[in-house]
């Protein structure tokens, strides 16, 4: 089994960045597909941006495109969002989670999942 832990959330003005830090714990996080998910009140929880095992395929929501980086450090066992340029539509608790290797933006795909991490971006 796969562990997450979710840390780095925070307050930020609009136009700021926060680096998300996921940790995982487990011998298979290696082989596991790894994405970010963001759930905000009264709204659907939404698909963030995914990374592969091998970190070499990356893939992002529209929404977040061009600000948002997703990146892995197998030896750490980590997986981290950075995130720039931040709108208050940003805001919304942030989720790590871990899947096959052809998980995409289904929630469903994804039998692993952190507690979540607080983001809120003020005007």
């Amino acid at each position: 089994q796969v562990q997450l832990v979710e840390s780095g959330g925070g307050l930020v003005q609009a136009g700021g960045s926060l680096r998300l830090s996921c940790a995982a714990s487990g011998r298979t996080f290696s082989s596991s597909t790894m994405a970010w998910f963001r759930q905000a009140p009264g709204k659907e929880r939404e698909f963030v941006a995914r990374i592969t095992w091998n970190g070499l395929s990356t893939y992002y929501a529209d929404s977040v495109k061009g600000r948002f980086t997703i990146s892995r450090d197998n030896a750490k066992n980590t997986v981290y969002l950075q995130m720039n340029s931040l709108k208050p539509e940003d805001t919304a608790n942030y989720y790590c989670a871990g899947g096959h290797s052809l998980a995409l933006i289904k929630s469903d795909d994804y039998a692993y999942w952190g507690q979540g991490t607080q983001v809120t971006v003020s005007s």
